[in-house]
């Protein structure tokens, strides 16, 4: 189609008005709005759509997030400039249909058998030749010879003078078409562009934002049940178009969709009500979903009818005009069953149960839990907020050298250096293990702080002699998780290292633990060196334990390793530091082992021999010492026993503008091809005869004088081959090269 056409036009109004109606029914016109279109929906791939506000203010900043919402790029398909932009290229390239199509149809019915002869000669493809018949029979047999090709041809017999050129000699002209549906294409092609944003218009939001706009319909900003909800934000069965998300447990079933808006959601009453029976998943190697599916009853509301069916990936169910489709799968509200151990001072063990997805308050802790052990007296409230329950974890051990990478994470940098370098380098291999179920919860204080945990119910090995609890916690949902590793000990629990670190904490047992260190470290021959053996295994002890150490920045006492570390570079010649910190570390293990065996014994539990598994756990136990300084938290929440209640994530949608959309891809399909495959060719062949007006001479048969062309909108090597036939096979000639 060409910028400017030939077919319907504006004959009346002003200049202004006949000039803006040519802009808008211009091919520029609409491939300008399509670029537009194209960049705002990269924008809206890009950029996560109908997200929180405050998703946006976390990630981007203040400045950008309201710019994001300023201009719709949250909502970017129902913002209105991008519907009006659609709207606009609906009506171009309606416009340029109607102006085009008329013109389109019209060449189609013509063959241009009124072309002059002498145009024959300007065409790129022509021929000329002489034929032993006469123009009218020659004209019958390459006529049929085309029309046995597929060519559609018609056959114009010329007395002299007849047509555009006056001094024209009697003759026939043979002329042929085929690849009309070339130009088909482009009515096709143009019309499929005007279904798509249609069928898209209609099932996208602007039917909710209508309603929205002029039913009074607004978007639910609040919590609590879903029945409680006012009727102002709710949409009624018979809204003709919608999309939103359904989840349902297993036992339970639910009729109300949920549509989520930037500011809030919209409740969609269903004609019916989704059952869930069973959900079923299937794992790869990796821990990935290989297979999810969902055993469902819907729930006929207006019937009472109950009718079966299966929903999985890629295999919708359908009921009364409504798909609905498998999107994923959550916890539908597990039982869990914990148990705290303390992490700071005043703090008492205690057994606690909740349901992924609820809270618990507890009121009789106090704040003494801080990083360093401050035992502040203070009394707070926290909020456990359950969150989510991951019975598979599988985790990547193949690297001997690393923690235990997850096997999902794509790393592109270490699989390109994997592959890169010399040709005989090859990967690591992977050892995928599951180490069992993992709690997440949130600690949210009194000023609405939360701070994130995820821990393992199960010992992990990773490769350290020792198997060890991983307890993660995050303060940001930007950061990744950090994880504390408390060794097990031999029952394959946490208890030993807990006995451990109250044990650090009371002045009474370290004092114990420092005589029975000394008495087996020194000889009975040597009591000179006794006392100033102890008066250094009790100060390393009480740094460790943050006892009397210097004040970290927020002004709890600071113990563990660094200050060991604090008190050598302050009070050690740096020459001998090296030396001062090798006696200092010993003695410190020896006063720990001592008092782990101390706290055995109170326990009533045999001593735990010193050999290499002994070593392997005192190693982990002094680093999680080291590092439980600085958990966040008063109390680590131990995974006990769970009741896994698993819950399906449908999307429903009824979208009646999906078969305009499917008409308009095939359309569009149709379209492309046939622009792109099928080429227009239009062949003449002036058929003149040869000799005087008298006719031929006497003893010479009828000759005729034979110019063909072809003209085709593509020049391509086929057309040159297929011209190079049809000038043979028709009139025994070869092609000369034209002007064109």
């Amino acid at each position: 189609m060409s910028e400017s056409t030939q077919g319907v036009r504006l004959r009346r109004g002003s200049e202004a008005l006949r000039a803006s109606f040519e802009l808008l029914s211009s091919m520029r016109f609409a491939i300008a709005l399509l670029t537009v279109i194209c960049i705002a929906s990269v924008i809206g791939t890009v950029l996560k759509q109908h997200e929180p506000a405050a998703n946006y203010v976390n990630q981007f900043g203040p400045f950008w997030a309201e710019l994001f919402l300023t201009l719709r790029l949250n909502t970017i398909y129902s913002a209105w400039w991008f519907v009006l932009i659609l709207a606009f290229l609906v009506l171009s390239t309606s416009l340029c249909i109607a102006r085009n199509t008329p013109k389109i149809l019209a060449d189609l019915k013509t063959y241009k058998e009124n072309i002059r002869v002498q145009s024959l000669r300007a065409f790129h493809h022509r021929a000329e030749a002489e034929l032993p018949e006469a123009p009218e029979a020659a004209a019958q047999r390459i006529g049929q010879q085309l029309a046995r090709k597929g060519w559609k041809v018609r056959l114009q017999q010329r007395a002299p003078g007849q047509g555009r050129e006056a001094t024209a000699g009697a003759g026939w002209m043979v002329a042929a078409k085929a690849g009309a549906a070339n130009k088909i294409g482009y009515i096709a092609a143009h019309s499929a562009i005007v279904l798509i944003c249609l069928g898209g218009l209609f099932d996208g939001d602007l039917i909710v934002r209508a309603q929205m706009l002029l039913g009074g319909k607004t978007p639910y900003r609040g919590g609590g049940l879903i029945s409680d909800v006012p009727a102002q934000h709710r949409l009624s069965e018979r809204n003709p178009t919608f999309r939103g998300n359904l989840l349902v447990a297993e036992g339970t079933q639910s009729d109300t969709a949920i549509l989520s808006q930037s500011d809030g959601v919209l409740l969609q009453e269903l004609p019916f009500a989704i059952e869930l029976k069973k959900f079923i998943v299937e794992h790869y190697s990796t821990g990935m979903p290989k297979l999810f599916a969902s055993e469902i009853v819907i729930h006929d509301k207006a019937t009472g009818a109950q009718v079966p069916a299966r929903v999985e990936v890629n295999h919708p169910a359908s009921y009364r005009g409504i798909e609905i489709y498998q999107s994923s799968f959550d916890d539908g509200g597990s039982r869990l069953k914990l148990h705290a151990y303390p992490m700071g001072a005043n703090v008492a063990p205690f057994d606690l149960e909740g349901v992924v997805g609820g809270s618990a308050q507890l009121n009789r802790m106090a704040a003494g839990g801080s990083a360093a052990g401050n035992a502040a007296q203070q009394t707070q409230t926290l909020t456990v907020e359950f969150t989510a329950l991951r019975t598979i974890n599988v985790e990547n051990f193949g690297n001997q050298g690393g923690s235990g990478a997850d096997a999902r994470k794509v790393d592109l940098r270490a699989s390109l250096e994997e592959r890169l370098g010399a040709a005989n380098k090859a990967g690591k291999p992977k050892e995928l293990r599951n180490v069992g179920p993992s709690v997440g919860y949130k600690l949210r204080d009194a000023a609405g702080q939360a701070i994130e945990f995820h821990n393992y119910m199960l010992p992990v090995d990773l490769g350290d002699g020792v198997p060890v609890f991983l307890l993660g916690v995050r303060t940001s949902v930007a950061e990744p998780m950090r994880y504390l590793r408390i060794p097990a000990d031999e029952q394959g629990r946490m208890d030993g290292f807990m006995r451990l670190r109250a044990a650090l904490a009371d002045p009474e047992a370290r004092a114990q633990a420092v005589q029975r260190y000394v008495a087996k470290a020194l000889e009975a021959a040597r009591p000179e060196l006794a006392q100033q053996l102890a008066e250094s295994a009790a100060r390393a002890l009480a740094l460790f334990a943050g006892a009397g150490g210097q004040a970290s920045a927020h002004g709890a006492a600071r113990g563990g390793l660094q200050a060991v570390s604090d008190f050598i570079e302050a009070n050690v010649p740096e020459a001998e530091r090296g030396k001062a910190a090798e006696v200092l570390v010993r003695i410190l293990n020896g006063s720990l082992f001592e008092l782990l065996q101390l706290t055995r014994e109170r326990a009533g539990l045999a001593p735990l021999p010193a050999d290499e598994h002994a070593r392997a756990f005192m190693t982990q136990a002094v680093l999680a010492l080291s590092d439980a300084q600085n958990y966040p938290a008063p109390f680590v929440l131990e995974l006990t026993d769970f009741t896994q209640v698993q819950a399906s994530v449908f999307q429903v949608a009824r979208a009646p503008g999906k078969n305009v959309v499917y008409l308009g891809c095939a359309l569009l399909i149709l379209g492309v091809f046939a622009m792109l495959y099928v080429r227009e060719r239009r062949v003449w062949v002036w058929l003149a005869p040869q000799g005087d007006a008298n006719g031929p001479a006497p003893g010479q048969g009828a000759r005729t004088h034979a110019t063909m062309a072809l003209s085709s909108n593509r020049r391509t090597m086929d057309g040159d081959r297929e011209f190079a036939q049809l000038a043979e096979q028709l009139i025994g000639a070869r092609p000369q090269e034209g002007k064109a």
